[in-house]
């Protein structure tokens, strides 16, 4: 049996054994993530064959496909109280204004975009502050990690040749460097490399276990994170005024005093020098 027969898209490998246990798994997983993210409007780049926001609540969602030769193509229709749209466009030039998009998921967006960086730039761009971004990708340092990387030696590919699988440790850095803040995450699929059902089935046993003993080595990762905008204030200017204020209200004059006493009375007569004859003050004090 030739190669291609196996892999030869993402696609095919949904449509395989192991990518509808991927998908069943992706989407348990993202109808208890985004069920509790609120905002306005929420977009799915990609990965048509997974609806990761059914069980989301905001008023207008979106799933954005690969881009058509003839341009963003927007179709819209109701279901029931909001509004679900599919758009057609580039993942890295969003037709969407700046600081407009409540929640954005991508299921294995990055491993398979010419530019990843891009596309989180574009990310960071629509996204609105404290927006969430849910990713999802195969992991590198897993059973399946382990067997696309052994193609370069004439293995046969589990996985789509053209993904290139994104470490953890990196894709972290990335949303750190755009000021992205990790929520949380998950790992999981934990079975080996296997084809059919049936042993699909018979490693089953090894979800609970791989949770428990080996979480970090499940074949795909999910992560959350929240676009974070840190504000600023000035208080040297408002420092420096202050002192300004208090330094023009010095005494304009040395003040010289002279008390008379008596039997009945104290007398006290304050006097200023001659510069400042305007500014005499005189008081009594009767006891």
């Amino acid at each position: 049996m030739s190669e291609s027969q196996f892999i030869v898209n993402f696609s095919d490998f949904l449509d395989s054994a192991p990518g509808r246990y991927v998908l069943a798994w992706e989407q348990r997983l993202l109808d208890s993530v985004v069920a509790d993210i609120f905002g306005y409007h929420a977009m799915q780049l990609g990965m048509p064959q997974i609806d990761t926001l059914r069980e989301n609540r905001m008023p207008l969602r979106c799933i954005a496909l690969d881009c058509s030769p003839v341009g963003p193509i927007w179709i819209e229709h109701d279901n029931g109280d909001r509004r679900e749209a599919a758009l057609v466009a580039r993942f890295d030039e969003l037709p969407f204004a700046s600081q407009s998009i409540d929640l954005l998921v991508l299921p294995h967006v990055l491993e398979f975009a010419q530019e990843p960086h891009r596309v989180l730039r574009e990310v960071d761009r629509v996204l609105v502050p404290e927006g969430q971004l849910v990713l999802t990708g195969f992991n590198p340092a897993s059973i399946w990690g382990a067997r696309h990387w052994m193609r370069r030696i004439g293995v046969r590919p589990f996985l789509p040749r053209s993904s290139q699988l994104i470490a953890l440790p990196r894709l972290k850095d990335w949303l750190k460097l755009l000021s992205f803040e990790v929520n949380r995450g998950r790992f999981g699929c934990y079975v080996p490399c296997v084809r059919s059902e049936s042993w699909l089935a018979r490693w089953s046993f090894l979800e609970k276990a791989g949770d428990r003993w080996w979480p970090v080595l499940g074949s795909i990762y999910a992560l959350t994170a929240i676009k974070r905008v840190h504000g600023m204030r000035l208080v040297g200017l408002i420092k420096k005024r202050r002192e300004e204020l208090r330094a023009a209200l010095a005494p304009a004059a040395p003040v010289a005093q002279r008390t008379h006493r008596t039997e009945e009375a104290v007398s006290v007569q304050m006097r200023v020098s001659r510069e400042a004859a305007n500014d005499t003050l005189t008081n009594a004090a009767h006891g």
